[in-house]
C-alpha cells in the first residue's frame, strides 16, 4: 500500500522461515525455522500542496460589484518541513479573467460585471505550488454559478393586431395576451395583469387575469362606432412574482371593424372613414388616379426643365466644363514668314542668321558657330554630309520640311564668296591688303588688287 512519512514514519514485524519438507527420522532433532524481526523506516520525500476538497463550488449574484469575495480555495504542505503555498490561476481562455485570486489567502473575487443571461456557469481551475520548491504543484477545479438578479420587467410576448366588432356585447373577449421576461426565470414564476390606473376609469375595455400567465381583453358596453372613434389604445400592467418585483406599462391597439351578425370581421380599412360620408369606391379610384396623372405632369415638366438647362449650359462658350477650343484664324499673313523664307533660296547668308522663331519657344539660344575653313582638296560630298548633319541637330530649325542650300561660293572660307553679285558698288572702296597674309598661293590676287600696280613681268 502507499507509505506517508507523515502518517507513520516505521514499521516493525517478524519473519518466520522454516521447511516445507521434514525427514521424519530427523524429527526428534526439530525445530526446523526460525524468526527475524524486520523494521522499515519511511523517508520523507517532497511532495506538493494538498486541497483541503476535490473540488470547490461557489455562488454568487449577477451584477455583483468588482473586487468582491465569493469564496477561497485552502492548500496545505504535508511535509515535515512544512513551506507555504502560493496561488495563482490556471489562464486557459478569456473567461478566466472574469475572476482573480489572491495569491497568499487563496480568496476569489470577481474582477468583471457578470451577466447570468450571458453566461450562467464559469469552470476554471486554480494551481497551487510550494513556496520551497515551485515546480510542485497540485491543481483543483472551481465552479461558479451566477445567481439570477430580476432585472427586467415581463412585457408582452408577441405584438397583437386586436380588433373589436362594432356589434361586440359586454364580457365579450377580444383578444388573449400572454408575458415574456428576458431573466431568466425560476421555476413557478408567475406574471400579473391589470389596467392602468389611468385606463381603470374609462369603461371601454377591462382586462381579465386568468392567473395562469395569461389575460384576457374583454368589452365592457354594446356596440362601438368606427364614425366615432376608429382606435382605441389599452394600457396593460404587468408584473412578475421575483424580488425586486419589476412591472411594465404595455399598449395594445384595438381596431373597429365591420363584422357580420357572427362576429366574423369583414372590413376594417381606411375605406370605412369615408363611407359614412358618402364617398363610394369608384369615386376613391377616381381621386386617386387624379393624384398619379397630376404627379406624373410634375416629373415630365421638371425633366424637361433640366434638359433645357443643360443645353444651354453646353452651347455656352464659357462654360468651364466644355473642352472644345475654337480656333479663328486661317494663316498667319504677312507674318507667317518663317516657315518659309524665299531669301535662303538667294542668300546663303541668311542661314547663318540666328532668328528666333515665333511659332515655336526655343529651349536654348543658339549662338553662331563660326565653322573651320575647308581643307584644300575637300571633298564636296563630304562638305555636304557635315552641312546636313548640322542642320538635323540644329535646335532651331523648324519641325517641318523646309528648304536649305549647300556649297555656296566661297561659303566657309574666310575671304566668304568672291562673286560680284555681293560685291561693294566700287573696287575702291574695298581694302585687298588681308590677301597678303594667305600665304603664297594668293601673292598674284594681292599684286592685282593692292595698292601698286599690277605688272605682268614681275609675275614667275
Amino acid at each position: 500500500q502507499p507509505l506517508d512519512f507523515e502518517t507513520k514514519k516505521a514499521y516493525t514485524f517478524k519473519v518466520e522461515a522454516s521447511n516445507l519438507h521434514l525427514d521424519h527420522r530427523f524429527h526428534s532433532v526439530g525445530p526446523f525455522k526460525d524468526t527475524a524481526t524486520v523494521k522499515i523506516n519511511v523517508l520523507d520525500m517532497d511532495e506538493p500542496p494538498v486541497f483541503s476538497k476535490p473540488m470547490y463550488t461557489m455562488e454568487v449574484y449577477e451584477d455583483t460589484p468588482v473586487g468582491t469575495i465569493i469564496g477561497a480555495v485552502t492548500a496545505q504542505d504535508l511535509d515535515a518541513g512544512s513551506s507555504s503555498v502560493r496561488y495563482f490561476m490556471d489562464w486557459k481562455n478569456d473567461v478566466d479573467s472574469y475572476f482573480t485570486i489572491d495569491a497568499t489567502e487563496g480568496t476569489i473575487a470577481t474582477n468583471e460585471l457578470l451577466d447570468r443571461e450571458s453566461t450562467a456557469q464559469y469552470n476554471f481551475s486554480i494551481i497551487a505550488s510550494k513556496v520551497s520548491n515551485p515546480l510542485l504543484t497540485s491543481k483543483v477545479n472551481v465552479i461558479i454559478n451566477v445567481l439570477d438578479v430580476n432585472e427586467f420587467p415581463p412585457e408582452i410576448s408577441v405584438p397583437y393586431e386586436t380588433s373589436v366588432c362594432e356589434n361586440a356585447k359586454p364580457g365579450q373577449v377580444i383578444q388573449t395576451i400572454t408575458a415574456a421576461d428576458k431573466d431568466l426565470s425560476p421555476a413557478g414564476q408567475r406574471f400579473s395583469f391589470k389596467l392602468s390606473s389611468e385606463a381603470s376609469n374609462k369603461p371601454n375595455f377591462t382586462v381579465h387575469d386568468y392567473r395562469n400567465n395569461k389575460a384576457g381583453i374583454e368589452a365592457r358596453r354594446n356596440g362601438y362606432s368606427r364614425r366615432q372613434q376608429e382606435l382605441y389604445f389599452l394600457p396593460v400592467v404587468i408584473e412578475d412574482s421575483s424580488y425586486p418585483v419589476q412591472s411594465s406599462t404595455n399598449t395594445l391597439t384595438i381596431r373597429v371593424c365591420r363584422c357580420d351578425s357572427d362576429g366574423t370581421i369583414q372590413s376594417c380599412n381606411v375605406e370605412a372613414i369615408f363611407l359614412p360620408v358618402g364617398l363610394s369606391t369608384g369615386a376613391l379610384i377616381a381621386i386617386l388616379l387624379c393624384i398619379v396623372i397630376l404627379l406624373v405632369i410634375v416629373v415630365l415638366y421638371v425633366a424637361l426643365r433640366r434638359q433645357k438647362k443643360k443645353d444651354t449650359l453646353m452651347t455656352s462658350k464659357e462654360d468651364i466644363r466644355d473642352n472644345v477650343i475654337h480656333y479663328d484664324d486661317e494663316g498667319g499673313g504677312e507674318e507667317d514668314t518663317q516657315a518659309f523664307d524665299i531669301g535662303a533660296l538667294r542668300n546663303p547668308k541668311v542661314i547663318e542668321d540666328n532668328k528666333i522663331r515665333r511659332d515655336i519657344k526655343p529651349d536654348t539660344l543658339r549662338f553662331t558657330r563660326h565653322r573651320p575653313p575647308a581643307e584644300d582638296n575637300t571633298d564636296i560630298r563630304d562638305f555636304i554630309n557635315q552641312r546636313l548633319q548640322e542642320n538635323d541637330v540644329d535646335p532651331s530649325a523648324p519641325p517641318y520640311d523646309s528648304l536649305a542650300t549647300y556649297a555656296y561660293e566661297g561659303n566657309g572660307s574666310v575671304a566668304e564668296s568672291l562673286s560680284s553679285i555681293d560685291s561693294l558698288t566700287t573696287e575702291a572702296d574695298q581694302d585687298y591688303d588681308y590677301l597678303s597674309d594667305w600665304g603664297p598661293r594668293f601673292k598674284i590676287l594681292a599684286d592685282m588688287f593692292g595698292e601698286e600696280s599690277y605688272n605682268p613681268d614681275k609675275v614667275t
